[in-house]
């Protein structure tokens, strides 16, 4: 499994990250929402980061952190190994944070159908419906879940989005039950009856282009504060762009796009 550390940040003890975040969950200046949802607290500043995990025999890694002041967010990600092409064109990777169940990453063992590979809904019992779609641009509602043209795409990327977390999803985070989940997985690293498949999610897409291929569950990063110095809201492709620079195994990740100074250190992938 491998591990994420994030190093030269501004700290701030995750005891007391949680013990500020919980009661932003809990009380609004706006007064209570009308679903019984909590509103968060407009003035309170969280952080959270994950690495990701290969799903899948996926050969897909990542780094995710993510910044934000009440329900306002910006999401950093690193990708890299994923799925390059699909029909002549950059294969589309959706990705999202999900929220509401165990908050784990699937096991090979939750492969029900025999298959050979778990799928979202086998993979959803243990990470949870989607909360947010980190998309490139326009809505972020799970209502974009398969909006593959609005995801970014090919073997490695960079990513970077201001947006906003509804609060039952940033609650979830905040109780150690959010995960962010890549997919879309290479059909040529499947079993021939999955990389015939078609997507039970929709038909018109085959199941790899589904399929789960990287994994991570969010937990406070002890970072205080919002970054300084961004790139605008958007997504690069390759290993290149937002600041940020990749140097692969074993090697740091450099997000320069954080004025803090944020580095992330793998350690060699290895599969969930």
């Amino acid at each position: 499994m491998r591990k994420s550390k994030l190093l030269a940040v501004p700290t701030l003890a995750l005891s007391a990250m949680l013990m500020t975040a919980a009661p932003a969950m809990a009380h609004s200046d706006h007064g209570p929402q009308t679903d019984g949802a909590a509103t968060s607290d407009s003035s309170q500043s969280w952080s959270f980061q994950t690495s990701l995990d290969p799903l899948n025999n996926s050969g897909t890694v990542g780094d995710v952190l993510i910044e934000g002041e009440g329900n306002q967010a910006t999401v950093y990600m690193t990708v890299e190994g994923a799925a390059e092409t699909f029909m002549d064109g950059p294969f589309p990777h959706a990705q999202h944070i999900h929220f509401g169940s165990q908050g784990i990453c699937p096991p090979a063992d939750a492969d029900e159908n025999g298959d050979g590979a778990v799928d979202t809904p086998e993979g959803g019992v243990f990470y949870g419906g989607i909360g947010t779609s980190l998309t490139i641009e326009g809505d972020t509602s799970p209502d974009s879940a398969l909006a593959v043209e609005r995801f970014p795409g090919g073997s490695s990327y960079t990513y970077e989005r201001s947006l906003e977390i509804p609060d039952d999803v940033l609650a979830s985070m905040v109780d150690g039950t959010g995960v962010v989940v890549v997919h879309g997985v290479d059909p040529t690293v499947l079993s021939e009856e999955a990389a015939n498949a078609q997507s039970s999610l929709d038909e018109s897409l085959p199941l790899a282009a589904t399929l789960p291929a990287a994994c991570g569950t969010l937990a406070g990063s002890q970072m205080e504060g919002m970054p300084e110095g961004g790139a605008d809201t958007g997504v690069n492709g390759g290993t290149e762009g937002s600041g940020m620079a990749m140097a692969a195994g074993g090697g740091a990740l450099a997000l320069g796009a954080i004025g803090a100074g944020a580095y992330f250190m793998r350690r060699s992938p290895s599969e969930s």
